[in-house]
């Protein structure tokens, strides 16, 4: 996974809308395609966009899929922007 697949994941309002959800806790697939005016199809997009940049995670429970956020990669990405600012005395 690249930093620019992991950009590129949050560029996109929806998908920003769906990690900030996750930071309430795991939620079904279904409970997040509710909270928007979109097709499933587009959700499931979504979805797999933000698995694939391993932003959020996904588990089985039954015909479920619950997703969490994957917090590490979040903390990777700002330590990463704190480091791209530098110490401007370098």
């Amino acid at each position: 996974m690249s930093l620019q697949t992991t950009l590129k994941a949050l560029a996109d309002p929806t998908r920003r809308e769906i990690m900030n959800l996750l930071k309430g806790g795991e939620l079904s697939a279904g409970e997040i395609a509710e909270r928007f005016d979109i097709s499933g199809a587009a959700i499931s997009r979504h979805l797999s966009v933000l698995r694939e940049a391993d932003l959020i995670r996904d588990r089985r429970d039954g015909k479920f899929i619950f997703y969490e956020l994957n917090a590490s990669v979040l903390e990777e990405i700002i330590l990463w922007i704190k480091d791209f600012g530098g110490n401007e005395n370098d």
